[in-house]
This record gives structure tokens, C-alpha cells and sequence, in this order.
């Protein structure tokens, strides 16, 4: 590989505030740490998390890189001293603790996954921010296997696509919302068993009729506060509801508790961002070991919606903003 550049492109966001804050500028590369390796990035995944922290709503933890950007795909460009399975010019797509929508970002090599068989790497950018959240979310909090029944919301967002495929991958019933026919089009074109549309339909009278009145054992949320109650009734004798943010807010006003009690329920949730590089580690060799199969098999790719040149951070927002999106959002870099 050639002599690294000694200074590259990556986005800005100032001082934060509408996505026209996010501009192409001019920087050193960062430097690998002993246990990094440094990526050559080739595109780089959107969500939800780099929305917030444009806004000034999710900072990044001490020492974090603080440019925006958690998922990255490229090639490997120097390993630190500690690194041992990667060399340069190696494959990798990686969960980034912080500035991924630049031309070259650090990673830590435990939170490095190789691109799955056939994979580019706009389909390799598409896969580590949402399958890390949903494989320690549903399967780890939310203890989903085989039979379970599972209500997912926003199904046709990054981390919706990614659960429905996941969890029907393996074995569970699996529903989803979403707020037009057309996404709901979707939801059941990627698998799951059934889509009900929150704009005309109460899907917490839908789940009681799609599973005469068993209800779920899992429900993965991403509103919050708004659904709260609801929720609740959707689940089953010791089910567990998992909470991953809070774009309904996240202040419930007369929540009933009793289901609790009653159902033995567990409310539960986690963000992925503070969580040690042991953490995140384990998550990326359990995907390595069960979910990546399957990636290699062509199951569960979630689908790219729109890829953007990385200057157009702004526009790739703008549309995540908008929610008209069905999949993932990329930005693709050089």
C-alpha cells in the first residue's frame, strides 16, 4: 500500500444545529494506538446516533474520536503494536467509536470484523452500528430464541431491517411497525409475518389479535416514552420489553406499572457507545460466529437505500430526518 497522505478529508459539524452544519474539512489522520488499526475508509454507514450527536444530543465518551460517524468499511492502513489477525491491506469493516465519515479513521481491532464473502464496501459499511445494537439488544437483553414472538418498531429503518432479518433468521415470529402501506410493504417483503401500519392501526390491539391474545415474548423499542404503556400490553408472561432510544421522548406521564408485576415483565435497554472495547468485543466475535454465516450464505443483508459522496453528509441527514427511508443510508468516501 502506498505512503499514508499527511493530511485527509473528513466531515465537520461546528458547533452542531441542522444538517447544513455538516461540511467537508481538512484534518491530520488520526493515529492507531497500540491496540487500533487504522482504516482506509471506503464508505461509511449513517444512523440515527450521528443525527443526535450533530444536534448536541449524544456526545461522545471521554477520549472518543469527536467527529461524527460510528461505522466505517475500508481497508487496513497501519495495525498498532498490539494488534495481532489484521495486516495492512486487509478488509475490515468496523463499529467506530467516533469519526467515521472521513477519509481514514481508527478502530479498536477487537471491534473489526472482516467484510463478509461478496461483499463491497457499501454493503460492508451497512452492517456493524446496527447489527452490534441489535445482537446485544434482542439477543442479549432481550433473550430472543427460536419461537419467541417479536414486535419490532420502526421496522423499516437501519436497526428495524436488521432485527426482522435477524430475528427470523433465528426462528422467531416476528412483527414490525411502520407508518405507511408502502413501508409496510416492505416490512413483509424482508419476512416478517405481519406489519402494522401505527398511523391507522393500534398495534397493541394488532399484536392481541395476531396472537389470540398470547401476545409477544419481546418487544424492541425505539420510541420510548409515547409507547410506553403500550408496550407493555403487547407482552406476554415474562416478556421483556428493550428500549434503545427515545425518539418519542423519554419522561412517561402515568405509566401503569402492573403489567410488571402481573406478567413478570422485564424493561430493560441499553446504548451501545459507552460500553467497554471488551464489551463490544465479544458482540463483534459472537456476530463473527453466528451471524456472519449467514451474511455469507446471502441471508439478512440489510437493504441500501440511497449511498450519498461523502461531501453530501448534509442531504444523507436531511433523509434520515425524514424517514422515508427503507434500509440503510451510506456515504461513500474517495
Amino acid at each position: 500500500m502506498a505512503a499514508l497522505p499527511q493530511s485527509m478529508t473528513y466531515i465537520a459539524h461546528g458547533a452542531g444545529g441542522a444538517p447544513e452544519v455538516l461540511v467537508p474539512a481538512t484534518g491530520p489522520l488520526p493515529v492507531a494506538k497500540d491496540d487500533e488499526i487504522l482504516i482506509r475508509v471506503l464508505a461509511a454507514g449513517v444512523n440515527r446516533p450521528d443525527v443526535a450527536q450533530r444536534k448536541g444530543e449524544y456526545p461522545p465518551p471521554p477520549g472518543a474520536n469527536p467527529h461524527i460517524g460510528l461505522e466505517v468499511a475500508g481497508e487496513v492502513a497501519a495495525v498498532g503494536a498490539a494488534v495481532a489477525g489484521w495486516a495492512v491491506g486487509d478488509k475490515v469493516c468496523a463499529l467506530v467509536n467516533g469519526g467515521g465519515y472521513a477519509e481514514y479513521c481508527t478502530a479498536p481491532a477487537a471491534q473489526c470484523l472482516p467484510w463478509p464473502a461478496g461483499y463491497d464496501a457499501v454493503r460492508a459499511a451497512s452492517l456493524p452500528e446496527t447489527f452490534f445494537t441489535v445482537w446485544a439488544n434482542l439477543f442479549g437483553h432481550g433473550q430472543l430464541k427460536a419461537g419467541d414472538t417479536v414486535l419490532v418498531h420502526g421496522g423499516t429503518s437501519g436497526i428495524g431491517v436488521t432485527a426482522i432479518l435477524l430475528a427470523k433468521a433465528f426462528g422467531a415470529r416476528v412483527f414490525a411497525t411502520a407508518g405507511s402501506a408502502e413501508k409496510c410493504a416492505a416490512i413483509l417483503a424482508l419476512g416478517a409475518d405481519a406489519a402494522i401500519d401505527y398511523r391507522s392501526q393500534d398495534f397493541a390491539e394488532e399484536v392481541k389479535r395476531l396472537t389470540e391474545g398470547k401476545l409477544c415474548d419481546v418487544v424492541l423499542d425505539m420510541v420510548g416514552a409515547d409507547y410506553f404503556n403500550r408496550n407493555l400490553k403487547c407482552l406476554g408472561l415474562d416478556g421483556r420489553l428493550v428500549i434503545i432510544a427515545f425518539l418519542g421522548g423519554f419522561s412517561v406521564d402515568k405509566a401503569d406499572l402492573r403489567p410488571i408485576m402481573t406478567r413478570r415483565l422485564t424493561v430493560t435497554g441499553s446504548t451501545m457507545r459507552p460500553r467497554t472495547t471488551a464489551q463490544k468485543g465479544a458482540i463483534a466475535a459472537a456476530l463473527r460466529q453466528q451471524a456472519w454465516p449467514l451474511l455469507e450464505a446471502g441471508k439478512c443483508a440489510p437493504p441500501i437505500f440511497k449511498v450519498f459522496p461523502l461531501a453530501e453528509a448534509a442531504a444523507a441527514h436531511a433523509l434520515m430526518e425524514s424517514s422515508q427511508h427503507i434500509g440503510k443510508i451510506i456515504l461513500k468516501v474517495g
